[in-house]
């Protein structure tokens, strides 16, 4: 069963909270890498970026255990590398090359690493949320001491699918855990465009029977001690929950660039959200608790600096699929 820690005792026990800051830190460096890379225009694919969101997706997934299942969004490497996935494979999907995790043939929007608990990246709006609970739904069928989780944006939210799930699995007791990314923009539109004032979700997902929480999706530690709190009561037995995290994403939605040109949001509030950066905000304070040496940080970002650029190489080098591929992984021949 997940140990459940609050942010004081996660530094009872340095090495989680260390690890944590570490993985945030190698997500940043990688995802950073490949936005300077993909102005090379040598990765043929949409690439949707998580800078500045990755402690949810780190709290998340070291709450969880190696049986456990994850389903994703179109904004999926955060999720995919905290989960444990391979970053050669990652790297080599972007470029389309056999190599990569679906052999070249999804691209960064269709990642999938059974061998790790990550089920598949779904780029449809919502639809990481259903699968997820038929996951879970074949775990109590086969007895099975595992749980699901299902990442998505809030716009999802707005989907009905989000709300015949979580009928669903409250009905069923299903051990499914829905995280729920709030960065407060679906593409260019803000939440004001897209629902009512004043709609609290944490309420109105509370109606369908379930315990609803709403998170600080830029403090790691507090999505961990929520997410394990979540996790223990889906291994007991005891259903779904809700977690909302708000967080927020430095880039565009859909690339490697800045767009505060676009008019959709303002310079000033990315400047006000990247003050609460998740990664410099965990790693200031483990600093300060002596969890980790000064230096370290600069020692760590350089070795991550190597890897990315080592994955990118081998990603590179590999070849392209070919055509006795074509039809390999399909239903039918």
């Amino acid at each position: 069963m997940t140990t459940t820690l609050t942010s004081d005792e996660a530094f009872m026990r340095p090495d989680i909270a260390k690890q944590m800051y570490y993985d945030m830190l190698r997500i940043r460096i990688v995802e950073e890498g490949i936005a300077e890379t993909y102005k090379e225009q040598e990765m043929r694919c949409p690439i949707h970026l998580s800078i500045g969101q990755e402690a949810v997706a780190v709290g998340v997934c070291s709450a969880l255990a190696a049986q456990d299942r994850v389903l994703s969004t179109h904004r999926a490497h955060a999720h995919y590398l905290a989960k444990g996935g391979d970053l050669n494979a990652m790297v080599a999907e972007l470029y389309l090359r056999v190599t990569g995790t679906c052999q070249g043939k999804g691209g960064s929007m269709h990642l999938v690493d059974h061998s790790v608990g990550f089920m598949g990246a779904v780029p449809i709006v919502g639809s990481s949320i259903p699968a997820a609970v038929g996951i879970a739904l074949g775990f109590v069928m086969r007895r099975e001491d595992a749980v699901a989780v299902a990442f998505f944006g809030e716009a999802a939210m707005e989907e009905g699918v989000f709300h015949e799930s979580v009928n669903f699995a409250v009905l069923k007791s299903l051990p499914v855990i829905f995280v729920c990314e709030n960065n407060k923009y679906s593409v260019n539109s803000p939440l004001s465009v897209r629902q009512p004032e004043g709609r609290d979700v944490v309420r109105m997902v509370e109606g369908y029977g379930l315990p609803a929480i709403n998170g600080d999706g830029n403090d790691a530690l507090q999505v961990q001690e929520l997410t394990a709190q979540a996790v223990s009561r889906a291994r007991q037995g005891d259903g779904p929950t809700f977690l909302e995290f708000d967080t927020y994403r430095w880039r565009e939605h859909c690339g490697p660039n800045f767009d505060f040109d676009l008019g959709y949001r303002s310079e000033d509030e990315y400047r006000e959200w990247k003050q609460r950066d998740p990664v410099e905000r965990l790693g200031t304070r483990l600093v300060a608790e002596r969890v980790i040496e000064s230096s370290e940080p600069q020692s760590m970002a350089a070795k991550f600096q190597n890897e990315i650029d080592g994955a990118i190489t081998f990603a590179k080098e590999s070849e392209f699929p070919g055509e006795e591929l074509l039809l390999d992984r399909v239903y039918a021949n």
